[in-house]
């Protein structure tokens, strides 16, 4: 059971396709979103945006800072 595992993570990895997607025979791309002038090709619809994708934030801590008075923690009663 535990050989099948790697074995089967290995033939997924495997059915993925190298070519370009195309629509199906006799289908075509989805129709313009509203107020575009022109339909989106595929490689422009797989594309990730800066919203759906953001940069990572690598500014680091170079000084430690006194951290603010907090007034709700409060100790148990």
């Amino acid at each position: 059971m535990k050989k099948l595992l790697p074995l089967s993570a290995l033939l997924l990895t495997a059915c993925g396709s190298a070519a370009s997607l195309k629509p199906a025979p006799g289908q075509s791309l989805p129709v313009a979103p509203y107020g575009a002038r022109a339909t989106p090709t595929p490689e422009q619809l797989l594309t990730a945006t800066p919203q759906q994708r953001p940069e990572r934030s690598t500014e680091l801590l170079r000084t430690s800072e006194e951290r603010r008075s907090d007034e709700f923690d409060l100790p148990p009663q």
